[in-house]
């Protein structure tokens, strides 16, 4: 069986998509299927290629039980789009410019909180240039949208 493709998506890949891989790699270990997918991050800008993410991203992930430690920044790029199953952006600036890097794919490219209970049609705000309350907000809202987003997979998985 071919493995469901997930990319997660924001500006410089050290916060909040590196946030949602960790927090969406985790709950999909403990459902069981995290073999059934490949799971990635990058940044729509070069700003942080090979670089961890922000110190302030891992503590708060740490703190709530996740290591994203190993993880580096990336830049997105056209064949992602052709080879992700969903293209999952933190906000509509990530979200337009995904759309203007390849005509490919585009039906898979969409709002991650598309996915959230609580959050719907909201961005996920990007917490680097504030403080720690951020990285908390982000963590709550990445949480409840990959929920979300592993129902929807499993529920296909199952089918």
């Amino acid at each position: 069986m071919e493995k469901v493709k997930v990319l997660f998506i924001c500006m410089g890949n050290i916060c909040r998509s590196p946030m949602a891989e960790g927090v969406f790699t985790r709950k999909a270990a403990q459902l069981g299927i995290v073999n059934s997918l490949l799971i990635d991050s990058a940044g729509t800008h070069d700003y942080h290629i090979g670089e961890p993410p922000d110190r302030r991203a891992q503590q708060t992930m740490l703190d709530a039980g996740y290591d994203i430690s190993n993880l580096r920044g990336r830049q997105v790029n056209s064949g992602d789009l052709a080879e992700f199953d969903y293209v999952l952006a933190m906000d509509d600036n990530n979200l337009s410019h995904l759309q203007h890097i390849s005509a490919d794919g585009q039906h898979k490219v969409q709002l991650f909180l598309n996915f959230s209970k609580r959050f719907a049609g909201q961005p996920v705000p990007d917490p680097y240039y504030g403080g720690q309350e951020g990285f908390s907000q982000v963590l709550a809202m990445v949480e409840d949208a990959a929920e979300g987003l592993l129902t929807t997979i499993n529920a296909n998985l199952k089918s």
